[in-house]
């Protein structure tokens, strides 16, 4: 396969004959050199830095069984309710991606399918906009190759993302993104965003890199000036009326949702049990005694001298309890003063309706004790499942976006 390829320049055109070569064992038909581009690009044309990356993407699609993706029956939770519809194409041929964005039910969705099944169908819509992206392409040029996506965020819930199932699929989704397809995005346009959402964003931003940054646009709600620069290079004609174009389907709906996924609330009979899958944590299952109390110890430890730049160390908790609630605490002793703290206050928490999760930061030379307490009960024991752990940096974008979004939740009540 081979199609319309940007300028590049003499010393360009030789790295990118070089990264071919280094490459050439694990390449197919389907990689030209606009596929090859991409990655050097992304890695702002370090030759290693683009193999690196590159090899390390060959091995997710393995893992994701590409080559076969379109085999696979995604859940039909995922195939009638992820919201999204390719509506046409700008005027450089790019494909056109609306998403009512508001409409997305995450939190029935992560009740429905697992983590692993919702990455890989994104994967294969992806796939699906990339190849629909190079025929474009063949007639239009380059350019048409990368992809317009435009979100609604009106009346969007945020409070949904601050249950850590759906923290973990947004930031894990983020990740997977970026690493393994870059260069892909033209532009992207989030309208009616609520208060806040910048905040949020912001905490996602971190696992994206800046050129993808660059082509994001924000817009609060109510405000219309993304119109001017929607419209300036995307037909009025393929957008639905409803979002300031001319298109209605043939019921002379202004919303078009003949013509998309909508999404909306999944259905429970659609639910399945998701007790072991909604994390790739390893949960553990415990029996509180009567009377008694289930402790976890962490160290944290001094950082090396020779570290330049120190990461924070995280702790973070998952857990829920079984028909009973149970009380919960952290404290904390200084190794070298002996000082001990109250972290998280000991109380109730109702961990049966809801999992509970958290997260705190540490300081180091310091043992953090984690508390399960049942001491006060007499007649019952409390069955435990949990997950408790020091976290990287990597994982500590998970907690923020949970806090944020729990934030602006709060902040934007009427």
């Amino acid at each position: 396969m081979s199609g319309p390829l940007p300028e590049i320049n003499e010393e360009q055109r030789k790295t990118l004959e070089q990264f071919r070569q280094l490459m050439s064992a694990e390449l197919n038909e389907t990689h030209d050199d606009y596929y090859l581009l991409r990655w050097l690009r992304a890695r702002k044309w370090n030759l290693d830095a683009a193999e690196k990356m590159l090899r390390a993407c060959l091995k997710t699609r393995a893992m994701w069984n590409v080559d076969n993706i379109e085999k696979w029956e995604a859940p039909q939770a995922l195939r009638e309710y992820l919201p999204y519809g390719l509506m046409g194409y700008d005027n450089e041929g790019s494909p056109v991606i609306v998403c009512p964005f508001a409409n997305f039910d995450i939190w029935g969705m992560m009740h429905c399918v697992t983590r692993f099944e919702f990455q890989k169908y994104l994967v294969l819509l992806l796939e699906r906009f990339m190849k629909n992206a190079y025929e474009q392409s063949l007639k239009h040029g380059w350019k048409a190759r990368q992809l317009v996506v435009f979100f609604d965020c009106e009346g969007l819930n945020l409070k949904q993302y601050a249950w850590r199932p759906a923290a973990e699929v947004v930031i894990s989704s983020v990740k997977q993104y970026e690493a393994n397809f870059p260069e892909l995005l033209k532009m992207c346009y989030i309208i009616n965003a609520p208060k806040l959402f910048s905040v949020a964003f912001n905490i996602v931003k971190k696992f994206l890199d800046e050129n993808t940054t660059s082509k994001i646009h924000i817009y609060k709600s109510g405000a219309d000036k993304w119109k001017q620069q929607l419209f300036s290079h995307v037909d009025a004609k393929i957008i639905p009326k409803s979002w300031g174009g001319e298109l209605v389907d043939k019921l002379g709906d202004p919303q078009c949702k003949s013509l998309m996924i909508w999404g909306g609330k999944l259905p429970e009979e659609l639910y399945i049990d998701q007790s072991n899958q909604q994390s790739d944590k390893d949960f553990t299952e415990a029996q509180v005694a009567k009377g008694d109390k289930l402790k976890l110890h962490f160290k944290v430890k001094s950082q090396p001298e020779n570290e330049q730049l120190p990461q924070q160390q995280m702790l973070s908790w998952n857990f829920r309890t079984f028909d009973y609630d149970i009380k919960f605490g952290i404290y904390s002793v200084d190794e070298k003063t002996g000082e001990k703290r109250s972290e998280v206050p000991l109380g109730t928490v109702y961990s049966n309706e809801m999992d509970e999760v958290g997260v705190i930061s540490t300081r180091p030379n310091t043992t953090y004790t984690v508390v399960f307490d049942n001491s006060a009960s007499y007649l019952r024991s409390k069955k435990l499942r949990y997950w408790v752990d020091l976290i990287s940096e990597e994982e500590e974008g998970i907690s923020e976006l949970t806090a944020q979004m729990d934030s602006t939740q709060l902040v934007g009540k009427q």
